[in-house]
């Protein structure tokens, strides 16, 4: 009985919050950039352990399902690329805790790791570790600068998987796609999860209340993802949708390329 009216009172929030985000009441974008920073820098409970997908996170507790997030993504990566791999430089934005580098580092020369948290870096770092010997280059992330970050020589592969919707913003979202850009070497390829808005008022951008709706913060309809992706300077190949999975709903995936040495950005 309680933790029905938990989840009644949770859902009634949510409806506030979107409502008033849909008539121009959003948090103002740094102050949600604040609480964002505030989140992901702080040490984890159980809960924090999940979101940034640790392994000894409770909702992994029990089955080889954080294993299994890597290797999908990897199976899946694959499949958009047509490429099994090695690649010589893979960068993930968000890297969390590692389920997806302890599954991609394998098969890169060297793998490079970002995140906002020192204590995520640290982690995933321990797990690309215990399954390879590839290099792991760990990038701490200021929340407030992140094209500020230090982030090596080019890649060839850059990889963002359940970062999107936890970010500040859309606009936010526009600067990371840019910063990705920028990070991937001429024909790099950059596969790139978003949850997707389907034009119901549930799915909407949340922009307002980080804490409570952290996983909705930030979404796209399919089209609007695309069509921002170009004007970052890609070109989309391809969008793979998982309506829903263990983890949550409404996944899209898209694949995009840089141009290559001998195709002009225009």
């Amino acid at each position: 009985m309680l933790r029905r009216a938990r989840r009644g009172a949770a859902a009634a929030r949510d409806v506030v919050d979107r409502g008033l985000s849909g008539i121009g009441l959003a948090d103002d974008p740094q102050k949600v950039i604040t609480e964002a920073g505030d989140y992901w820098q702080g040490a984890g409970d159980d809960a924090w352990k999940n979101n940034s997908h640790w392994r000894d996170g409770g909702v992994f507790a029990g089955s080889d399902l954080w294993a299994q997030v890597g290797e999908r993504h990897l199976d899946l990566v694959r499949r958009l690329t047509h490429h099994d791999g090695p690649w010589r430089r893979i960068l993930e934005w968000g890297c969390g805790g590692g389920a997806n580098a302890a599954a991609f580092a394998p098969l890169a020369g060297t793998f490079v790791g970002t995140d906002v948290s020192r204590d995520s870096l640290t982690e995933c770092r321990r797990q690309v570790h215990a399954v390879t010997g590839t290099p792991f280059e760990a990038v701490l992330v200021d929340i407030d600068r992140p094209e500020a970050a230090a982030l090596g020589e080019a890649c060839d592969l850059f990889l963002c998987f359940y970062v999107f919707e936890l970010l500040p913003s859309p606009a936010y979202a526009e600067r990371i796609l840019r910063i990705a850009r920028r990070a991937l070497a001429p024909g790099g390829q950059a596969v790139i999860q978003v949850k997707y808005d389907t034009g119901s008022f549930r799915t909407r951008s949340r922009r307002r209340s980080y804490r409570r709706g952290l996983a909705d913060m930030t979404t796209f309809p399919i089209h609007e993802f695309w069509t921002l992706s170009e004007a970052c300077g890609f070109r989309p190949e391809a969008v793979h949708l998982i309506p829903r999975n263990v983890l949550d709903e409404r996944y899209a995936y898209f694949l995009l390329r840089t141009p290559s040495d001998t195709e002009s950005d225009g």
